[in-house]
């Protein structure tokens, strides 16, 4: 029964290709060839993952990535009007992404590689700005960084042991 769920999951996802680079590597004979491709999968309620796949053909270096990102899924709070509980800035290599709430109808404010995170997450209002690196790898892996530590205000308030109303009214029990 569980093998019924999986496959019922995996038809939910959404996978879209971020980048594909073809790299070389020389060896006696002269270059060989290969193909290195970045994909996101995601439903749009919340989980999202990341994978990176290699081969010497697209559609099987697609395909490896998208087994990759399917085991390297995360949640993500996303709130009712679409957006993250709070601003928070993710970190990988040099990269630095600033990702930021938004208010609703602003839509998705994101720089190329890291849009179709925030799009296959199920976020619609966002703002971002990535810093520090143009390197596609690094800005989105940021990215994802950056939404992993988020937490939802539930999770906070049962960090803290209040409820939510007592952590958003200000005053200690």
């Amino acid at each position: 029964m569980p093998r019924d769920r999986k496959r019922q999951n995996d038809s939910d996802l959404q996978e879209r290709v971020v980048y594909i680079h073809r790299v070389s590597k020389v060896v006696k004979g002269g270059r060989r060839m290969s193909l290195v491709a970045l994909v996101a999968v995601g439903d749009g309620k919340g989980n999202v993952g990341l994978g990176m796949g290699k081969s010497t053909e697209v559609p099987l270096a697609i395909q490896k990535g998208v087994d990759d990102a399917k085991k390297n899924m995360f949640h993500v709070p996303v709130t009712e009007s679409g957006t993250i509980p709070h601003e928070v800035e993710g970190h990988y290599g040099a990269g630095r992404v600033l990702i930021k709430p938004a208010v609703e109808g602003t839509g998705v404010i994101a720089g190329g590689p890291v849009r179709p995170l925030f799009e296959l997450a199920g976020i619609t209002n966002i703002l971002s700005k990535s810093l520090g690196t143009s390197n596609a790898l690094n800005s989105i892996k940021a990215a994802a960084e950056g939404l992993k530590s988020l937490s939802s205000p539930e999770e906070a308030a049962e960090r803290r042991g209040l409820t939510v109303a007592e952590m958003f009214s200000g005053k200690e029990a």
